[in-house]
């Protein structure tokens, strides 16, 4: 928006701008008249110092709205839809810019489940997604117009969105007769920008803009590559789609995945985001074929064990067919270091809480069990947060608490990386004072 842009008819500027005109008048006005009095005090000292008083009345209200409407037109507005006052929002993005600087990694509904929580405490949040996607409306975009799959990305986008709630919902909407059944319109909206785009990644930041997104969406690589598995029986299966289904066609489990091509080249933009991170979140999601496809790329996992930032891995609550059946807590983390090696998870947020029967009956027909939390099994420098961190959404799915595993990575922080650095006592104080006025919120 240009300088002019802002004196448009309809955007409610110019009068304020002519009301702080006209404020700074009057009290020059007032001003200039007592310094030309000197020592003659008489009865109009009085009244200009009345007339000072008005001119600096008119300023401050023409200020604050003047500011007031700016932020409403750049999108400053709260996240859940709730009016507040000019003070408190400002105050709020305030918070926000100060919040740490997170980097979540993964993928799927558990990585955007995340980051709805996270948005509360901070706008410096990157997110960096998984590409490998085959399946779905995400795959039939990537094979008819031979772009990267743009599912999981539309996720991280609308759950960092800071717009209303209609528009959530239309990127969510999927088709339901046609040719285009099944397919999310925020799926066609991301193809529609790919195509006026010089590359994928210019095409989610014109779409982050659109929808006002707080924080960064990057996926790790812009290169097109397809994610494989090696069973324990010795097969290979290409395609993220596929591993599931074949691993209980064959009874196999997977000894470990990969891309092809090897070794993608990682995004530049995600590789310093994970440099100057402050926390490394990595997961919720599925172990095989949303969190390990980004971590298998070397330059990606090499950055991690070398940023100065604190890892923390959220462990899945259920189990996955064909992913992980019958996984442990610990045996999560050593499917990480058999892919990457150590020095990817300091921490561990891991899920104590129980699902209710009714619910717990529908997944285990599904072939989903609760994780078990062997801790004693865990190397001893990694540290185990337990929380019940159970939620059940408005569909009868089982989900992350997303406020309360937001909180709880908050309280991480709050704890291993501001008292290390005597610089950060503001941003100390501002986080502090972000989880109590959540507290009071929910």
């Amino acid at each position: 928006m240009s300088f002019w842009d802002w004196f448009r008819p309809g955007l409610k500027l110019k009068r304020w701008v002519f009301l702080g005109g006209l404020g700074l008048f009057i009290l020059a006005y007032g001003l200039s008249n007592i310094l030309i009095m000197r020592n003659n005090f008489n009865i109009y000292l009085f009244y200009n110092v009345l007339i000072i008083i008005l001119g600096i009345i008119l300023l401050y209200v023409s200020l604050k709205l003047l500011i007031k409407n700016m932020l409403i037109l750049v999108g400053c507005n709260t996240s859940n839809g709730l009016k507040k006052n000019f003070q408190e929002k400002l105050y709020e993005q305030r918070l926000l810019i100060r919040g740490p600087r997170i980097v979540a990694i993964g993928g799927g509904t558990g990585l955007s489940t995340m980051l709805r929580g996270l948005k509360e405490y901070t706008s410096n949040i990157t997110a960096i997604v998984t590409v490998a996607d085959d399946g779905g409306g995400s795959g039939i975009l990537r094979e008819s117009l031979g772009m990267l799959p743009p599912g999981d990305i539309r996720n991280c986008l609308v759950a960092l969105a800071n717009t209303e709630p209609l528009m959530e919902e239309l990127m969510q909407y999927r088709f339901k007769d046609g040719d285009l059944k099944g397919q999310s319109f925020g799926n066609l909206f991301i193809a529609a920008m790919n195509g006026i785009s010089s590359n994928f990644l210019e095409a989610i930041k014109k779409m982050s803009d659109v929808l006002a997104v707080q924080g960064k969406v990057y996926p790790v690589t812009l290169e097109n590559v397809t994610l494989c598995a090696k069973l324990d029986d010795g097969t290979i299966i290409k395609g993220e789609s596929k591993i599931p289904y074949e691993v209980l066609e064959r009874s196999s489990k997977i000894d470990k995945v990969f891309l092809e091509p090897i070794n993608p080249k990682p995004l530049e933009e995600a590789l310093v985001a994970i440099e100057n991170a402050d926390c490394i979140v990595i997961g919720p999601g599925s172990l095989y074929t949303s969190v390990l496809p980004n971590l298998v790329i070397k330059e990606i996992a090499e950055r991690i064990k070398k940023s100065k930032a604190i890892k923390i891995y959220v462990s899945n609550i259920m189990t996955q067919p064909g992913e992980t059946d019958d996984y442990t807590l610990s045996e999560h983390v050593k499917a990480i270091e058999k892919h990457c090696g150590k020095g990817l998870v300091e921490f561990v947020i891991a899920n104590n809480g129980k699902v209710p029967e009714f619910y717990y009956e529908k997944y285990k027909k599904d072939g989903q069990y609760m994780v078990v939390n062997d801790i004693k099994n865990l190397p001893e420098n990694i540290k185990v947060i337990e929380e019940d961190l159970v939620d059940i959404n408005k569909y009868g799915y089982l989900r992350h608490n997303t406020k309360k595993l937001a909180e709880t990575i908050m309280k991480i922080i709050l704890k291993q990386v501001f008292p290390k650095d005597k610089k950060r006592i503001v941003d100390y104080f501002y986080l502090s004072e972000r989880i109590r006025m959540r507290k009071q919120e929910v």
